[in-house]
C-alpha cells in the first residue's frame, strides 16, 4: 500500500498555491463574521448556547456556515 506525500508549498502549481489562499482567507472571513455576529447578537436571538455556538464557529468549515445558517433566529421586525 502507498501512501501519497504531502506537497510542500513550493512544489505546489501557481493555480493550487491560489486556490489554497482564497480557500483559506474564505475560512478566516466567515470565522471573524460569525463570530463578530454571535458576539452582537443578544442571547434571545440565538438557538443554543453562545459559549457552544463560539467552541463550533471553530470547526472548520462547517462551523461557521452552521452558525451563519441555523444558530441565528430571524431578528424581530421594527
Amino acid at each position: 500500500m502507498m501512501v501519497a506525500r504531502r506537497k510542500k508549498w513550493s512544489e505546489m502549481s501557481p493555480a493550487a498555491q491560489r486556490t489554497v489562499v482564497v480557500v483559506g482567507l474564505a475560512e478566516v472571513v466567515l470565522t471573524t463574521v460569525a463570530l463578530v455576529d454571535l458576539a452582537r447578537r443578544p442571547a434571545q436571538q440565538i438557538r443554543g448556547a453562545k459559549p457552544l455556538w463560539a467552541l463550533g464557529v471553530f470547526i472548520q468549515p462547517v462551523g461557521p456556515i452552521a452558525y451563519l445558517a441555523f444558530g441565528r433566529r430571524p431578528s424581530e421586525a421594527v
